[in-house]
């Protein structure tokens, strides 16, 4: 909605400034006003169109920041249901099936744990990512996958020193 303001602001403000250069400057070509005189009133008056423009020019740029937050909110929903409806998925196959990089599905599966949204744990090594309830995962002190011992990585991640794999909680 917000571009789409912003596109019809920024079209009034240069159909403004058309029809101004014609009220302008036609005068001026039939003789009856000097061009100096055309141009400063035609600069004057531009200015209040500047407005117009300014904000729509906004409007599109905050409608684009918008659409790109949106984009990424319905990437990290669509990776969550797949992840919890199948329970297990490998890497690989969330990558094909979102048409994202490995990074790209790391740093979407790292901003859900942020905010809580998700709780399982991934074996990056594997290339396999695992929903389960924080119920099951707190407590862990072994890891799942080889056995060794795991440490607190960060706020609501533990992580096993030995194979890499990363415990989500909430």
């Amino acid at each position: 909605m917000g571009k789409t303001i912003g596109f019809i602001l920024v079209a009034i403000s240069l159909l403004g400034c058309a029809i101004l250069a014609f009220i302008m400057f036609v005068p001026a070509l039939e003789g009856d006003r000097s061009f100096g005189a055309s141009t400063l009133g035609f600069g004057l008056f531009s200015l209040i169109l500047l407005i117009p423009l300014g904000l729509g020019v906004f409007f599109i740029w905050q409608g684009g920041r918008e659409s790109a937050a949106a984009g990424r909110a319905d990437q990290q929903r669509q990776l969550l249901n797949i992840v919890q409806t199948r329970g297990q998925v490998a890497v690989s196959d969330l990558a094909i099936e979102m048409d994202l990089s490995r990074d790209q599905i790391q740093h979407l599966l790292h901003d859900l744990v942020g905010k809580q949204l998700f709780t399982g744990y991934v074996n990056w090594e594997e290339g396999m990512l695992y929903s389960r309830q924080a119920s099951q995962l707190r407590g862990r002190s072994t890891c799942e996958v080889c056995g060794g011992q795991v440490e607190i990585a960060g706020k609501g991640v533990i992580r096993c020193p030995y194979c890499g794999t990363e415990y989500f909680l909430d």
